[in-house]
């Protein structure tokens, strides 16, 4: 009897022992980032291979309409946390000038949504596209540019004639102006990024974009990723302001740059902001 005790405790001991390193090796796995079964399921849900292709923002709406068949407009829905078993009607349209390259309305048993999706579709994974493109008055009125910053702009985008040397006879780079207007322009993007990079990305207004999709239009593979536009805006607005060697500017992973070409029509002045956009697809 007294051996079966022993046994018993012998045994007792050792499922306690079991028990405290899984719960050990899980509680590291979720301080260190490591995948949890709940964890993968929800990045799963956020970027997946598509069951299509993508040709254009159109499909991609069109794909939201047939939400009861369509297999990743399914996928979509419950990536924004919407159980497609809860929807009575989806309508979804894409809306003129605006942020939110497609609108969807969601009538679900607990109610009306609106989710508006701000849509880069892209060939390769290093490529980049625009985010936002207006006329520096546009932009100035926006962000309250004081005047020696709008006058900074103005020698950039090519409003007014060159004041010094520079390597381009009709504007100049940031880089070749003096070192305290350098220093102005740096300190005013700085000072107001937040609020620039929300406007460059998530917009406002009825139309404004809460959630930014990549598709990849990959014909043997195509993927998409659907995320949070404040996780968007987080991923891109990373890192400092600065200069670039090639005299334009970098707030965090977005590019400010002279929209240039169009013939030399006027609206090559026009200051147009760029991401890559594929980098989404690595954040988990």
């Amino acid at each position: 009897m007294e051996g079966k005790n022993n046994l018993n405790g012998f045994l007792h001991r050792a499922l306690f022992l079991v028990i405290t390193a899984a719960v050990f090796l899980a509680g590291t796995a979720a301080v260190h980032g490591q995948a949890t079964p709940q964890r993968q399921a929800a990045v799963e849900r956020g970027s997946q291979t598509a069951k299509g292709g993508f040709r254009n923002e159109n499909e991609i709406r069109d794909k939201f309409n047939s939400w009861q068949t369509d297999v990743d407009a399914r996928a979509w829905l419950a990536a924004m946390g919407h159980d497609p078993k809860s929807i009575e009607s989806i309508t979804a349209e894409k809306p003129h000038g605006d942020k939110a390259d497609v609108v969807v309305r969601i009538k679900t048993s607990a109610g009306e949504f609106r989710e508006g999706i701000s849509i880069k579709l892209v060939s390769g994974t290093n490529g980049f596209n625009q985010i936002d493109k207006r006329w520096l008055r546009q932009y100035a009125a926006m962000w309250k540019m004081p005047p020696d910053v709008i006058a900074a702009m103005r020698l950039y985008l090519g409003e007014d004639t060159p004041t010094g040397p520079t390597r381009r006879p009709e504007r100049m780079f940031l880089t070749e102006l003096d070192s305290i207007t350098r220093a102005k322009v740096v300190d005013f993007f700085t000072s107001n990024k937040d609020m620039i990079v929300d406007d460059l990305m998530e917009g406002d207004g009825v139309n404004k974009a809460g959630w930014f999709m990549v598709a990849l239009k990959n014909a043997e593979r195509p993927r998409w990723v659907l995320r949070p536009m404040r996780d968007a805006i987080k991923l891109f607005g990373d890192g400092k302001v600065e200069l670039t060697r090639a005299g334009n500017l970098k707030i965090g992973r977005i590019t400010m740059q002279r929209k240039g070409g169009d013939g030399g029509r006027e609206t090559a002045m026009m200051l147009q902001f760029k991401v890559n956009p594929s980098i989404l697809f690595e954040l988990e």
